[in-house]
């Protein structure tokens, strides 16, 4: 089975077991891993914020945000982001899973929710979070060649972080993170 075909990624998902962190002392967030299909092929969706937003500001990131209480679970955050920031319907996006709960050192506990948005036709970006749409495709982010780790200095604390050079400027951070763990659930042997 093609490990770049949605079968694949959703059985791969389902077969792993995720790990949720405990957020009571961080904020709770949820973002969307938008898989869209574009020239029969699988594209990651990401998004440039803009330098107005509250947090991250600038950054390549998933849609994405804080859970609001009225929301039901991880997945109803993150399909009410999508639609937030890029005006995609929650009735055009299939949930194929999730990944491992993240810390990220501005205070969040951040859940990823993959999917795949059936098309893109309804695309509407939110002015004051979005300034980009990036459509890059997922083969990139599976060539060790445009991977690289740095050590950086993030919150007086010296981490490692990945990153990929797959656009004008790399993505890295808690979105590079998220992307490896995906890339090495979809790519492993067992």
């Amino acid at each position: 089975m093609n490990k770049l075909s949605l079968q694949h990624i959703q059985k791969k998902l389902l077969l792993n077991q995720y790990t949720s962190l405990s957020h009571s002392e961080m904020r709770q967030a949820c973002v969307m891993v938008p898989l869209v299909t574009k020239d029969d092929q699988l594209h990651l969706l990401l998004t440039k914020r803009t330098d107005t937003v509250e947090h991250h500001k600038g950054q390549i990131s998933f849609p994405g945000g804080v859970v609001d209480n009225s929301d039901e679970s991880s997945n109803a955050t993150a399909l009410r982001e999508v639609e937030e920031e890029i005006g995609i319907p929650s009735s055009a996006i299939t949930i194929l899973g999730r990944l491992d709960d993240i810390h990220i050192p501005s205070g969040f506990v951040v859940t990823p929710i993959v999917g795949h948005i059936k098309s893109l036709s309804a695309l509407k970006t939110s002015p004051d979070e979005v300034a980009e749409v990036l459509i890059i495709s997922l083969e990139k982010f599976l060539d060790p060649l445009l991977r690289r780790t740095e050590m950086r200095e993030l919150k007086g604390v010296v981490r490692q972080v990945y990153l990929y050079d797959v656009w004008n400027e790399p993505v890295w951070g808690a979105t590079a993170f998220i992307i490896k763990q995906f890339v090495d659930i979809i790519s492993s042997e067992n």
